[in-house]
């Protein structure tokens, strides 16, 4: 089999900072397909569904008997062995009938875990309704809850499992690659630069290898592809996805006040400012004392409370940020010796002030 032609990257420069472009974009056309489907878990260590409290768990162990010529309808049961649960997977392209695939299991009633279940044979259903794969076998749980009289301990999720391996494709999705020569690459990070430089690297390689060029950008997700007739797509699609680009990304600063983090991006500018942060601090103390009566007195011991509040301010001291790249940018915010909570509220007064020159996004 004739090996790949080893593709243009540009000068050694360049190529350190860059990367493949199969890496960046997605091919239109080729895509997963999700999966959906509901069944039962059984061989439960007394951790699965109450009956009382599911009882679409009960309805469904009765028609799965029924189908097996075991009626008990006319009775109540009061295992707590099986649980209901939903079952996920996705459906990758162009997998064949007879393949195997991973399907997640998550619990749908009030089981306590999943740990040691084996899942009954359940359908997965796509999005058309039609019946693509058959999932059974032997649940992997990674969570466990161990409880008291007192006391409960709980790792992980003890009522979410996987089954590797665990359904079985039954139908295929018909594929939408095109072979009639016409393909359609989308950028992940849509950029107009980088669809540019994209273009521009894979028609600077098409010269040299079919003579033509063979890329065209339409706007700034997707570029179009012309197969030369003497390559099969499965080829063009390998080679093309071996050359290498340097990515542009836009100046962004993104900010989680959950946790405290701050990501600031390569290209992000900040005008030369002054900037002042003082922290209040309020500190509440409850020093409670015991008030007792004089002996032999009718009186009562009462419990009393004095509290105490204390305010210190901390900082104040002007220091100047700014700088026309991300280590002079950091240098100076690191010079006023904030902590994060800090850093996240003078970025958002910078860019009130209109100093900061890139996008700020609060999640």
């Amino acid at each position: 089999m004739p090996s790949l032609p080893a593709p243009v990257i540009g000068d050694a420069a360049s190529a350190r900072g860059s990367v493949r472009i199969k890496d960046i974009v997605d091919i239109r056309g080729v895509r997963a397909n999700q999966l959906v489907g509901y069944g039962l878990v059984i061989g439960l260590q007394g951790t699965g569904d109450s009956m009382r409290n599911s009882p679409f768990t009960e309805q469904s162990m009765q028609s799965m008997l029924d189908r097996m010529g075991v009626n008990i309808r006319s009775q109540n049961s009061r295992s707590k062995n099986v649980a209901a649960v939903t079952v996920t997977s996705e459906l990758p392209a162009f997998i064949g009938t007879g393949s195997r695939i991973d399907v997640t299991v998550s619990s749908l009633g009030d089981a306590t875990s999943l740990m040691g279940g084996t899942l009954m044979m359940t359908p997965l259903y796509g999005a058309d309704g039609e019946i693509y794969a058959v999932a059974q076998g032997s649940l992997a749980v990674s969570g466990f809850a161990s409880e008291g009289d007192s006391e409960k301990l709980t790792q992980g999720v003890p009522t979410t499992g996987r089954v590797p391996n665990g359904a079985l494709v039954e139908r295929e999705v018909p594929g939408g690659f095109n072979d009639d020569g016409k393909l359609a690459i989308e950028l992940r990070n849509p950029d107009f630069r980088t669809s540019i430089r994209v273009v521009d690297v894979i028609n600077d390689y098409a010269r040299s290898r079919w003579g033509q060029p063979v890329a065209r950008e339409e706007d700034f997700r997707t570029v179009h592809l012309k197969r030369p007739s003497e390559v099969s797509s499965t080829r063009f699609i390998a080679e093309i996805g071996e050359l290498r680009i340097a990515p542009d990304q836009p100046a962004r600063v993104v900010i989680d006040e959950r946790t405290g983090t701050v990501i600031i991006g390569k290209d992000v500018q900040i005008s030369l400012v002054a900037v002042t942060h003082g922290n209040l601090t309020v500190r509440i103390s409850e020093m409670p004392s015991v008030s007792q009566p004089a002996p032999l007195s009718d009186g009562q011991t009462v419990v009393t409370s004095e509290t105490i509040i204390d305010a210190r301010e901390d900082g104040g001291n002007f220091a100047f940020v700014g700088g026309a790249d991300l280590e002079t940018v950091v240098r100076g915010l690191n010079r006023i010796g904030l902590k994060p909570t800090g850093i996240i509220a003078i970025l958002q007064a910078i860019k009130t002030a209109g100093a900061l020159q890139a996008e700020l996004v609060v999640q």
